[in-house]
């Protein structure tokens, strides 16, 4: 395999990243595609990194030189819902259409397809619905290809839904879920490449679906009581979440997903959980020559470290973080604009800041709104909430030459502050998202 070259598109995400690995470690040469591949390029160096965006890759000609050279193409690029710069149209319909007729202008024959258990052109949602475009394309098109359909893929790293399900199941002292009796085939990453790595052999047989899934059935409940106990916590009861509390949390998911904030608290996620992820197991064992591990399998073959549980256990604390680091600097300024505008120019001249007081104030006040909604923009969040501990620092310093006294008044307002300073640096130092 050393001079075979496989392009692997969306290999910067939770199962392209994994399959771009596994493939170089088995000696491919993996050019590897993703929208943004700058960044991605830092963690994985050694493989051939190339921007791949599906809006733009629109014609066989544009991606003729991502083709150049290519023995296989394994595309994984997905996304759950719209929103946030992603599309389902076009990553799951308009990119792969394209990609495919690419693919038969410049001869490469052999095309791996990761889909989904639950695609189905009568699912209720757009990506069950565009799911099954995409494969209705590939296996309409003139291409040796081979369709996998995974189930529940878990593996060290999380992201989106196994991110969710850690956060369920390390919830102090109980275990809170929706439903709760939705089935899963928990497949590990392993055994998702190794899918991949046999589909992309030339001697595999082609034009075949295959759902990738565990060999075991289990229950969302089940699931959760595992990572529990993996994760070294003492066993929780669970509590089933009303649907009617359930929804407006995640329609409030749906909003962040718009603003740029990508969560598996969204509806499509509980659709298609509703409708059945679970898939057929057997056929993809024998064609592929896997064997399979169960979800017990995977969680004792890597034990859960401090760093696990800490994901865990701040995974719902995060969003609430940034929530109230928000609304707090977003209020503060509001407040000195209005009903303590009088009380803000009244410190100030206490100060001795004398004619610069009001002009002072109102800067500050500005500069505490700004802040406050640059903080919930998803791009600018990191360096917002930077900006929030200097600006922070700044405030300390001027108070306490201009007001020492308040360091030692009995309801702390500058004690306060630093409590606050160490939000920031938290939320600026967890704003990785993979």
């Amino acid at each position: 395999m050393s001079d075979a070259r496989v392009l692997v598109l969306g290999a910067n995400g939770f199962i392209g990243a994994h399959v771009a690995g596994e493939l170089a470690r088995r000696g491919w040469r993996v050019r590897a595609g993703a929208r943004k591949p700058d960044e991605a390029r830092r963690r994985a160096p050694g493989h051939e990194w190339v921007q791949v965006d599906f809006g733009r890759l629109t014609t066989a000609e544009a991606w003729a030189p991502l083709l150049a050279g290519v023995s296989a193409v394994v595309n994984c690029v997905g996304v759950l819902q719209d929103g946030g710069g992603d599309r389902t149209d076009i990553a799951h319909v308009d990119g792969p259409r394209a990609l495919v007729a690419a693919c038969e202008a410049a001869g490469v024959r052999r095309f791996v397809h990761l889909s989904a258990v639950g695609a189905d052109e009568t699912a209720r949602t757009a990506y069950g619905r565009s799911k099954a475009e995409s494969e209705r394309l590939v296996a309409a098109s003139g291409l040796d290809w081979i369709i996998l359909r995974p189930s529940l893929a878990v593996g060290r790293a999380v992201f989106g839904g196994t991110g969710l399900i850690r956060a369920l199941a390390a919830f102090p002292g109980l275990i809170p879920v929706i439903g709760g009796d939705q089935r899963f085939r928990p497949v590990p990453m392993a055994d998702v490449c190794a899918a991949v790595a046999a589909a992309v052999k030339p001697e595999t047989g082609v034009c075949r679906t295959y759902d990738v899934a565990g060999p075991e059935s289990l229950t969302l409940v089940q699931i959760l009581e595992l990572y529990r106990g993996w994760l070294g916590l003492p066993a929780a009861p669970v509590v089933r979440v009303p649907r009617a509390l359930a929804w407006p949390v995640i329609a409030l998911g749906d909003v962040a997903g718009w603003m740029g904030w990508s969560s598996p608290l969204r509806s499509t996620a509980l659709r298609q959980m509703d409708d059945g992820v679970e898939g057929e197991p057997g056929a993809w064992v024998q064609a592929l020559n896997v064997s399979p591990h169960t979800l017990a399998d995977q969680l004792s073959g890597m034990p859960a470290t401090v760093q696990d549980v800490w994901h865990a256990r701040l995974w719902f604390v995060r969003p609430v973080a940034i929530v109230t680091l928000g609304l707090f600097w977003l209020l503060t300024g509001l407040i000195s604009f209005g009903p303590g505008w009088t009380a803000a120019v009244a410190i100030l001249h206490e100060g001795g800041y004398g004619k610069a007081a009001v002009p002072v104030a109102w800067w500050g006040a500005l500069l505490d709104v700004v802040l406050g909604l640059a903080l919930f923009v998803r791009p600018w969040t990191a360096r917002v909430a930077l900006a929030m501990a200097v600006a922070t620092l700044g405030y300390l310093v001027a108070a306490t030459v201009s007001l020492p006294q308040y360091w030692v008044d009995p309801l702390g307002p500058w004690l306060k502050v630093l409590p606050m300073m160490a939000l920031c640096l938290f939320i600026a130092a967890t704003d990785r998202r993979r």
